[in-house]
């Protein structure tokens, strides 16, 4: 689950399988900024940064098959 400001975790969707772990190679769908969520939907596959998977939580949680958050990683350095 994420700990980003304003962010709503679709209780127990992180831990549905969704694929490998996001790399800075895996792009926004909307803006193309680094992805940090990954959606899946009817079988596609989408990527979202944080601001772009905020924006489209609550329209996209009750379709979704799995919703893989990793913007946790957002805050790393900060834990340090």
């Amino acid at each position: 689950m994420s700990n980003y400001a304003g962010h709503v975790a679709t209780p127990g969707a992180d831990e549905l399988p969704s694929g490998p772990a996001l790399t800075a190679a895996d792009r926004c769908d909307a803006c193309g900024a680094q992805a940090y969520v990954r959606v899946t939907v009817n079988g596609s596959e989408l990527l979202f940064c944080a601001h772009h998977a905020k924006k489209h939580h609550e329209k996209l949680s009750s379709i979704a098959t799995s919703w893989h958050d990793e913007t946790d990683r957002l805050f790393e350095d900060q834990r340090a």
